[in-house]
């Protein structure tokens, strides 16, 4: 099977064009709640007043579920992320869409290694030393989810409405799911899981606009 982006075929964006400004908008408000939480915690070695609400219904979980938040766990683990990473490249690739498996490990990485970045500059704790904010497991998990429902937005040519309700879906299930996880093994506080959500919102979208631009100018140079 030909490659359409070597023979001039039409190639689905990454950043479909009918989401890029929600998804701008939501990048903007996301990057800016991450900016004011991680200011309002900054140095603080234990929970706010909105964390205590949160963690003590969430913690208070009975064996099974500490076990189903085990195994959820485990897929911001690093063996866990990268079969994940592994299965949607070579998913990707198996459609012949090389963009779109550039999307995948930069886009995912990025939301991580922003997170690691942010951690020290905010310097807030849990358990002892232990650096807490953002949440890079909510943030890997988000930003996968958000990848996926990008590239199957563009695949499917979703509208506006149609696209934005997946992407916002998806990026809120899974992000929760990976939340609901950190809290339950006293990992993170909620306020470190919104830190961690947020961030996926405002690295993904940016990273899919650069992919594009930078596939569009390879192809263009190839042309």
């Amino acid at each position: 099977m030909d490659d359409p982006e070597r023979v001039g075929r039409p190639v689905p964006a990454v950043l479909p064009a009918p989401l890029r400004a929600r998804c701008g908008l939501v990048a903007a408000v996301a990057a800016l709640v991450v900016v004011v939480v991680g200011l309002w915690y900054a140095g603080d070695g234990g929970p706010g007043r909105v964390d205590a609400r949160f963690s003590v219904a969430a913690e208070d979980v009975r064996p099974r579920w500490r076990s189903v938040a085990l195994a959820v766990d485990f897929w911001g683990e690093p063996a866990g992320a990268a079969t994940l990473v592994g299965l949607a490249v070579a998913g990707c690739l198996l459609l012949r869409w090389p963009r779109a498996a550039a999307l995948v490990v930069v886009g995912v990485g990025l939301a991580v290694v922003t997170t690691r970045l942010l951690k020290p500059l905010v310097g807030r704790t849990i358990h002892g030393d232990n650096l807490s904010y953002p949440s890079g497991h909510t943030a890997f998990c988000a930003a996968f989810a958000l990848v996926v429902a990008l590239l199957v937005a563009g695949r499917l040519r979703l509208g506006a409405r149609a696209g934005t309700l997946l992407a916002l879906t998806l990026t809120l299930v899974a992000g929760a799911a990976m939340g609901w996880a950190q809290i339950a093994l006293g990992a993170h506080y909620p306020t470190d899981v919104l830190g961690g959500w947020c961030t996926a919102l405002a690295v993904v979208p940016a990273t899919a606009w650069l992919v594009d631009r930078a596939a569009d100018a390879a192809r263009r140079a190839r042309d």
